[in-house]
């Protein structure tokens, strides 16, 4: 990737000249293009532990995606912003660019495993839209060659602070919406007083036939070979449940178990993933995989075996007492993560719209833009009218059957 150099030793410390793209923009920002992880290593680790993000950014995931998701022909581009008048880093914007259909394409760096786009920014200093499209204008100003942006996933704000990426001109609510529930008191009381009367009622019911059936028992795996027999009964369970249903999941695809897998083990030392299980007796009939940081657990994977023990929803006890666990050790918010599925409203937690940036920068990309976004509408469309999104989901799960029993 041809570099963009021009001297900046100051806003360069600690990080080799050869290893980044410099270039400063016009304006209140100056922005460095980083193409490879370590080069911003020791910038990332602090954001990660003195600045603002979610556990969808920690270094280590994003080095998993790097050395088992990132198709092959694809280019990171991690740019570092800072102001121009002094210097201070202000955030880094992990992106990739891709080939996709014949013409270039700069997304998150993703791949399928990050629910949030979200900047790592350096303090709680709030952003205004003025800000946001000045650091942006820098972004763009380093960025490699590309047709167009598309950027998915972008939760309006990060802990508390204003995302920049959703407050530019270009970004527009998406179809998906996020979920989350805050904690607070006592553990023992918690589910009480933050879900519904009502999903506490079908909770407790639950809790007491599950634990006629053996007895009751929350297990994290906290071993490697915990991780490994749970983590293995988690994809087990989840494929399973997903063919019956016919949908696709990202669990099908080995890479990306591969990679859930090692941020398991790595969580056994340094914290940043959890995952339990759920027993009724001798039987596993949940499994819930989390990422955790700071304050927040992050619900990122979860699995059931319905028919184990009848008339009960294994996934919203094991989500009960998970509430409850967190809040014991600590936690105060419990992020349900992206997906409109019913329970989580009927938990009472409390729905964020999620933002996209989709727009072309050259003909082809403006091309692709529009198609992407003509795609939404449509989808948008069937989602509104609950009949036709019935038929819809019917036929593509025949679909995926028919091609799942090839």
């Amino acid at each position: 990737m041809a570099s963009q150099a021009m001297p900046m030793a100051a806003m360069t410390t600690g990080l080799a000249g050869d290893e980044a793209a410099v270039h400063a923009a016009g304006g209140a920002y100056v922005a460095q293009l980083h193409t490879s992880l370590e080069a911003v290593k020791p910038l990332w680790l602090r954001l990660e532990t003195e600045g603002v993000c979610t556990g969808h950014q920690h270094f280590a995931w994003a080095e998993g995606i790097v050395e088992g998701l990132v198709p092959p022909k694809a280019d990171l581009a991690i740019v570092e912003v800072r102001e121009a008048a002094t210097g201070e880093l202000r955030m880094l914007v992990p992106l990739m660019r891709r080939r996709a259909f014949q013409h270039w394409v700069i997304e998150w760096l993703s791949c399928g495993v990050c629910d949030y786009s979200a900047p790592l920014l350096a303090d709680a200093t709030p952003w205004t839209r003025q800000s946001a499209e000045a650091a942006w204008a820098a972004v763009l100003s380093v960025l490699p060659p590309a047709d167009r942006i598309h950027i998915v996933g972008i939760p309006k704000q990060i802990g508390g602070i204003a995302n920049p990426l959703a407050l530019l001109s270009p970004a527009r609510d998406s179809i998906h919406s996020h979920y989350g529930i805050a904690m607070d008191g006592d553990a023992e009381t918690v589910v009480k007083r933050i879900c519904r009367p009502s999903f506490v009622k079908a909770l407790n019911k639950d809790l007491r036939r599950l634990d006629r059936n053996g007895g009751l028992a929350l297990v994290e795996a906290d071993t490697p070979a915990l991780v490994d027999s749970t983590f293995d009964k988690l994809v087990e369970m989840r494929l399973s449940r997903f063919r019956e249903l016919g949908r696709f999941d990202l669990l099908a695809q080995p890479p990306v178990v591969d990679f859930y897998r090692k941020a398991a083990h790595r969580g056994l030392t340094d914290g940043s993933v959890r995952i339990f299980g759920l027993r009724a007796g001798d039987v596993m009939v949940a499994v819930q995989y989390l990422a955790v940081h700071l304050g927040t657990l992050h619900a990122l994977l979860v699995a059931i075996d319905q028919g184990a023990v009848p008339n009960v929803s294994p996934g919203l006890c094991i989500m009960g007492e998970l509430i409850r666990w967190g809040r014991g050790q600590g936690f105060d918010y419990f992020d349900l993560s992206v997906g409109n599925q019913s329970y989580k409203e009927h938990m009472g937690a409390v729905k964020s719209v999620l933002s996209e940036l989709c727009y072309g920068i050259t003909p082809k990309g403006m091309a692709a833009s529009e198609a992407i976004k003509y795609r939404g509408r449509g989808v948008a469309f069937v989602r509104a009218n609950p009949r036709l999104f019935k038929v819809a989901q019917e036929a593509m799960q025949r679909w995926r059957r028919l091609r799942a029993g090839r």
